[in-house]
């Protein structure tokens, strides 16, 4: 694939990761894009790199369109090194080309690189004349590192905000509109509950500070950019940083002997009896990743494991250790599970749900040995007396 110009004199120079299927813990099934963009005018501009050892398919993108040598401003938006990995590779080649990025971006690239590159800093309200065009610069602190920001080019009416509005998606297909909304929204939820779902505070105020912009065109850091949905996914942004949630729920559990498993079904037989949608997990066929993806709009968050050596399955320890980590808020949580003879497992997953800020609704829900129809029917009768 050749250099796609996504407005005049801008290019897609970025380079596909077909082969992704893990992203720090996140599966990737669909792989991932980095996305670099080239900005012609009389300065040449790139605005972010790749992952190091894709750094030539990026190259012969740019070279498809100018001298690379000729590059005046390297952007980095964030120095994580998926973005940042091949500026040094590209400085070798434009030897006086100039790295801008926040002052935490400065920092981060130090300790990266150790090195004292040629550094232009700049803050929110900053801004670079190039030619015909202006870029101007806002800090995006913690969404999702401390030193993220976003590049806006106010004649093109395009913001490019790095990991912000991104989804891991390789595809032909660069823009939303092409790969289709419903697929494009549904990687965008996965990106948001795994990656930034702890900085809704944050997100916020990056939504407030380029609410006033003029913006017609979206173009992050990973997968497809944004032309017809604009306000489709700023929407869901803005939902999903106030941590707003459907009337949902997800089960979540592990089993051994599939005591906990019935005690599963039974829970969910409970929310549909009530008209409430509920997805059920198993964690050892759905990935934790996943899982958060529903958990992102669900109300209810129900955990169950067995106990095992006097503490929780190690599935279902590993996810709540996730799951809190992403930090959701507003959330009813359920623990359950069954037992030979200690029982911990049950108020070890209500003490994380406790730290996590949910709201527990009742206790103690765990059953000895192999679950009976009675014992089942009197689960049921608990949870469903207290779901609102």
């Amino acid at each position: 694939m050749k250099a796609l110009e996504i407005k005049k004199g801008i290019y897609w120079v970025g380079a596909i990761d077909w082969d992704l299927r893990n992203f720090h813990g996140y599966s990737t099934e669909l792989g991932s894009t980095y996305n670099a963009y080239l900005i012609v005018d009389r300065k040449i501009v790139l605005v972010d790199t790749v992952k190091h050892y894709m750094f030539n398919e990026m190259l012969e993108r740019i070279k498809g369109v100018i001298d690379p040598s000729r590059i005046d401003y390297i952007i980095s938006n964030h120095t994580e090194m998926d973005h940042s990995g091949s500026i040094l590779d590209m400085m070798d080649i434009a030897k006086n080309a100039v790295v801008v990025c926040s002052p935490n971006g400065e920092k981060g690239l130090k300790k990266h690189f150790k090195k004292d590159l040629k550094f232009r800093i700049v803050n929110t309200g900053d801004s670079i004349n190039i030619g015909k065009r202006s870029l101007n610069f806002v800090l995006m602190q913690m969404v999702h590192w401390p030193d993220s920001m976003a590049t806006y080019v106010p004649e093109d009416k395009i913001i490019l905000p790095n990991d912000a509005f991104g989804q891991h998606i390789a595809s032909s297909e660069r823009f939303e509109d092409e790969f289709g909304w419903d697929r494009a929204k549904n990687e965008a939820a996965k990106y948001y509950a795994n990656i930034v779902l702890p900085y809704g505070a944050q997100v916020n105020k990056a939504l407030e500070a380029v609410s006033g912009l003029d913006i017609d065109m979206i173009a992050p850091s990973h997968g497809l950019m944004w032309r017809s949905r604009i306000k489709d996914i700023t929407a869901l942004y803005k939902k999903w940083a106030n941590n707003e949630c459907e009337k949902k729920a997800v089960v979540v559990y592990d089993t051994m002997w599939h005591s906990t498993e019935k005690m599963a079904y039974a829970i969910k037989d409970v929310f549909e009896d009530k008209n409430i949608p509920c997805e059920i997990k198993n964690l050892q066929s759905s990935h934790i990743s996943d899982i958060m993806t529903s958990v992102l709009e669900a109300k209810y968050i129900c955990v169950g494991s067995s106990t095992l050596n006097n503490g929780m399955l190690p599935t279902v320890s590993a996810f709540l250790t996730y799951m809190k980590g992403l930090a959701p808020k507003n959330r009813i949580g359920i623990a359950f599970g069954s037992y030979g003879w200690g029982g911990q497992s049950i108020n070890d997953i209500e003490n994380i749900l406790e730290q996590a800020k949910f709201e527990l609704l009742v206790k103690g829900l765990k059953i000895q040995w192999v679950p009976d129809e009675t014992e089942l029917a009197a689960l049921k009768e608990k949870i469903s007396s207290v779901i609102r």
